[in-house]
């Protein structure tokens, strides 16, 4: 059986994309990344395993991921490789004043899976569909229809939230301790952390560490590590005054000509340019 994507089909540029997709056998996002957007991933059929922001979850049939603007995240095949899913992704400023406020609330404010009640199922795949319907055919009036279905998705996402919790994340040991030792190098980021470190610390083989962990989060663990390292920079660029050589010290670099490579290799532009950019 051969693959089923169908074009990515967009509103107002990238202010909105909807794609519809099934896919056969393994498969994984070439690299893990962030975005200004938000994103929704809803699974009409199988599962996915999704690396958010440190921690490891495994979204089943009918669970909608929500990743906010900035949270870095990756999706891989789990052993059930055949899945399909809708892909949504969406600027705040793509909807009304108004709806916007919807952002605010759960849950919006922070990425997760929600796991949408079997009875609210067809409600949910309803509007995909419709959604999809109106960005392909482009009626009159579809974008403003378009906008319309989505705010109603967001209201539906919102009600279920409320009375349905988010499930836990995955069961499985190794997903739980690839879990543990992202949020340990979250913690202790500017400490002098390797590969054979941490495996010893979790009584893991390196090998099989290093195997597991781009498995599930797409990256070797040295490259996460320095990819951590330099989001907290980008972040005491934004927001400080210090000097690049004192937030290189700061995030864990003993060189701040390697903090100055790294930096540019990670973000595409150097320290000094993306704090011009993006300063508060």
């Amino acid at each position: 059986m051969s693959d089923q994507v169908e074009k990515k089909l967009t509103i107002d540029g990238s202010s909105f994309s909807i794609q519809r997709m099934r896919r056969y056998g393994f498969s994984s996002m070439p690299r893990p990344h962030s975005h200004t957007f938000y994103e929704l991933y809803y699974l009409m059929e199988g599962e996915r395993v999704y690396f958010i922001n440190g921690n490891v979850h495994v979204a089943q049939q009918g669970d909608m991921v929500i990743v906010v603007p900035h949270d870095l995240h990756s999706t891989a095949s789990s052993q059930v490789e055949q899945f399909e899913r809708v892909l949504i992704h969406f600027t705040a400023e793509f909807l009304d004043e108004a709806s916007r406020e919807l952002l605010k609330l759960s849950p919006f404010r922070q990425s997760a899976v929600v796991r949408i009640p079997r009875k609210e199922q067809p409600e949910i795949e309803r509007l995909l569909i419709q959604l999809v319907g109106e960005c392909k055919e482009e009626q009159a009036f579809y974008d403003s229809y378009a906008r319309h279905l989505l705010v109603g998705l967001l209201i539906c996402l919102h009600r279920i939230d409320a009375v349905a919790p988010i499930p836990p994340q995955s069961n499985h040991p190794m997903h739980q301790k690839v879990s543990e030792i992202t949020n340990y190098i979250q913690t202790n980021f500017r400490d002098t952390l390797t590969l054979e470190k941490l495996a010893q610390q979790y009584f893991i083989s390196p090998a099989y560490l290093s195997r597991i962990f781009l498995r599930l989060t797409g990256f070797h663990i040295s490259e996460y590590i320095r990819v951590i390292r330099i989001r907290e920079a980008q972040k005491l660029l934004r927001t400080s005054r210090q000097k690049v050589h004192a937030i290189a010290e700061t995030v864990g670099f003993e060189h701040v000509s390697h903090f100055n490579k790294t930096f540019k290799s990670v973000t595409g532009v150097s320290p000094l340019h993306y704090r011009k950019d993006h300063r508060y």
